[in-house]
Parts: C-alpha cells; structure tokens; sequence
C-alpha cells in the first residue's frame, strides 16, 4: 500500500479545497431550516460551493446524482436529496467534497433542525466527540489501526457502536484513495498495518451507529442505515499530518 505523502505546497492545495467545504457546511448550518426539501438543501449547498470557484466533488462521483450528501435521521450516510421536507425535531448529515484545481477536500457534520431531543444531541455528540478523540491521536510513527481501534472504544464507551463496512480513507487529486481507515479495528493487531507519517493527507469520519453496527443500503443503492434502523450521526475532517502532528485542513479559521 503506497500513501502519498504530500510536499507543503501540496498540503495548501488540499487546505484551500477543504477550507471550501467548511465555509460550505457552516453556511448550510446557519441557514438549513424546517420546511425545506433535501433537494432544496442540495440546491443551496451546490449554488455556495460553486461562490466559492469550487465544483461539487460529489456530483456524478460513482454515479452519485448530487452535490451535497443530505443524510436525513435514520440514514447515515450516502443520502440522496429528494422532496423530503425537514421537520422540527429531525437532525441531518450534511457531507460535501469539493475540488479546486485538481485537489479535494471532504467534510461532514451532523445539524439539528430546530430543537431536537436529549437522546438526539448525545447522539450526534458521540459522532463529534470521537472524531476529535481520533485525531487528537495522530502522530507520526502511530500505526492507522491504532486510531481504528481507539475510535472504536470511545464509541462503544459512550455505549454506541460504529458504522462497519464504510471507512474514512485517504485524499488528495482523487475524492478517495488509500489508506483505508475503518471506525472499528477490522482484523489484527491495533500494533500492525501502516505508520502514520509527515506529509500524509487523509479523512477521519466516524459513522455512529445505535445498537447494531450492520448496514443496510436502501433501495435507491445510495442511502445507508443500520441494521436496527434507529437514528444514526456522522462527522468528518480532511487532516494532514505536519511536524509530526495531526492539522485540520477542513476549518475555517476564526
């Protein structure tokens, strides 16, 4: 398995790509409201990214038929924007890649709509708090399954379990590329698999699960839920590693 490790220059092209998709999602959270359709939220979303002078990296990728992945209660990834219209009370994954100039970005949040409930909230917590549990773990000379395997373990504390057969992956002129980074450890030792080095770029996106961490894809081939069918939450960032740490690409400096 060959992971690119990328030169400065490289790593701010990623920046630039990702930094997109977090202006994107932070413009989506402050103006997604109830009553809108998923398509409209796709609508919005594309319309922001393309202000941007970035293009919509999801669009057409596999076939996928939008910009915006609009993941609505029970689904937890892959959703696909249709006439839904969003109730007080729902909560909505929101993930978005972006290209610019040959170089990606990826990011995901998981919004409420309106007030939602207590189980709701810890719900999406659990997707948020892990995700910077696992990053705050990357270093070089750390091995991917490490991060896996933690994850993995401060999903289950919370008493969640993680979405399996989806991982987070590696980016860069491609949407998706190697390493593979599972929320879970799939086989092995936590102390075997690939080091982390300097230099390398790649997206950490826990997917939570309630009681079952088996998925289901829906009949439109796109939509995945868990097996219990209960709500589910998702988070993600575009990080590289620099001076022998993890650094978030996809923010927005405050």
């Amino acid at each position: 398995m060959a992971i690119p490790l990328r030169k400065p220059n490289e790593i701010e092209k990623l920046r630039t790509a990702s930094v997109a998709v977090a202006k994107t999602l932070k413009y989506l959270e402050n103006n997604v409201k109830a009553g809108m359709t998923l398509k409209e939220v796709n609508a919005m979303g594309e319309a922001f990214i393309e202000s941007l002078g970035a293009r919509p990296a999801f669009k057409g990728l596999y076939g996928f038929p939008a910009g915006v992945c609009t993941s609505l209660n029970e689904v937890i990834i892959h959703g696909i924007p249709d006439d839904k219209v969003l109730k007080e009370g729902d909560i909505l994954g929101l993930d978005i890649g972006t290209e610019i100039d040959g170089w990606y970005g990826d990011a995901a949040v998981t919004m409420p709509i309106g007030e939602i409930s207590k189980e709701d909230e810890d719900l999406i917590a659990c997707a948020k708090d892990s995700l910077y549990h696992g990053i705050s773990l990357i270093k070089e000379g750390v091995r991917f399954k490490e991060i896996s395997k933690a994850i993995e373990d401060f999903i289950v504390d919370r008493g969640y379990q993680p979405l399996i057969k989806f991982c987070g992956h590696g980016i860069g002129k491609k949407p998706h590329g190697e390493p593979e980074i599972p929320n879970y450890l799939e086989s092995g030792s936590p102390k075997s698999g690939p080091k982390i080095k300097n230099g390398m770029v790649f997206c950490i996106e826990p997917m939570i699960c309630q009681k079952e961490r088996e998925p289901v894809i829906l009949e439109n081939d796109w939509d995945v839920v868990s097996a219990d069918g209960l709500r589910g939450s998702h988070y993600e960032h575009t990080v590289a590693v620099i001076d022998g740490k993890a650094v978030i690409l996809s923010q927005v400096e405050e």
